[in-house]
């Protein structure tokens, strides 16, 4: 059985003794922008899956992910982004069902905090305020993501949902995407991180991290900006995955993820291309770590798995296990 959000395993302290590693609830550590944090991410079953696949593919998550010393899970929300990138997706774009369904009635086992992301346009008003209106803020929190591109018909705008937090649910902690790409491209992401957390994002995740020297440009000009207005900085929660094989390789770029060419190069002559990005994917988080402790930005990891392959989503288990002993070292 998973252990409840408090109840953290002994790690050695001074001297060699034994101490409990403690840290608080993740809402906690969220409203007081502790650093540390970790999260693992998955995507809810395809909506053609029968109800016995479902509950299968709960019981394997919550059984996979109990052994590790996470903070939460995050539940993704997949959309169909064609109108974003029109290439030819490598992996087929199948419906899942709702995340916050699958947390409510399939993840009964999973005794820890869920993030469920929220494709704010997918989802009417009065469903939208429904959700909002029942989740439990002490085990849940959410994040908004707008239209993937502004030419997409939506059911409710991202402002609109923002207003509908703050009149039904001010209590429930909600975040926001940050994506380094966008900021390479237009240079302006820190701003809308801005501008996200005045209207009351307490949070942000960001797009899946390779290009480290960007990333880390990003959090800097998001912490200066902060200070230049006299606001705290909150957390931002650094995406880590894998990458076990050139389909995937092509995947992440279609998402839009900016694999620096060097590391493309090394993926694609890689013998075990999965060792090679596991192996960066370690360095990133060390380096990451390293840069937002002497910045004195809170910060935390989410670590996914975008391949349904047994040896990726392993290999991503065993990253969350590393990245957590990581994050304990540098406490």
């Amino acid at each position: 059985m998973p252990h409840d959000p408090e109840d953290h395993p002994v790690v050695p302290g001074p001297g060699g003794v034994g101490t409990p590693a403690r840290r608080p609830p993740l809402r906690t550590m969220l409203a007081e922008a502790h650093s540390g944090m970790l999260l693992f991410a998955v995507t809810p079953p395809r909506r053609s899956a029968s109800a016995e696949q479902i509950e299968e593919v709960a019981r394997v998550t919550v059984g996979r992910l109990a052994p590790l010393d996470l903070d939460g899970l995050v539940l993704y929300d997949i959309d169909d982004e064609s109108d974003r990138n029109p290439a030819d997706r490598p992996f087929p774009y199948l419906p899942t069902i709702d995340p916050a369904v699958f947390h409510a009635d399939h993840l009964r086992d999973w005794r820890r905090p869920v993030v469920v992301y929220r494709c704010v346009g997918k989802y009417p008003e009065a469903e939208l305020g429904e959700w909002l209106g029942a989740a439990d803020v002490d085990r849940v929190a959410g994040v908004f993501v707008g239209a993937s591109s502004g030419q997409k018909t939506v059911h409710t705008r991202l402002r609109r949902a923002h207003e509908l937090r703050r009149r039904l649910r001010p209590d429930l902690p909600l975040g926001a995407v940050a994506i380094t790409e966008r900021y390479t491209r237009n240079g302006d992401e820190h701003l809308r991180m801005l501008a996200k957390q005045e209207a009351g994002c307490g949070y942000f995740i960001t797009q899946v991290v390779y290009d480290v020297s960007a990333t880390k440009s990003l959090l800097s000009d998001y912490l200066y900006a902060c200070r230049e207005r006299g606001l705290t900085p909150r957390p931002v929660i650094l995406t880590l995955s894998v990458c076990g094989s050139l389909k995937t390789l092509a995947f992440l770029q279609w998402l839009g993820v900016e694999v620096p060419r060097w590391l493309e190069n090394a993926l694609r002559h890689a013998d075990d291309p999965l060792t090679e990005s596991y192996e960066q994917c370690l360095a990133n988080a060390a380096e990451l770590i390293t840069f937002c402790r002497r910045l004195g930005l809170p910060f935390g990891f989410n670590v996914e798995s975008v391949s349904i392959r047994k040896v990726e989503i392993d290999a991503s288990v065993e990253l969350a296990a590393q990245v957590r002993r990581m994050l304990d070292a540098a406490r």
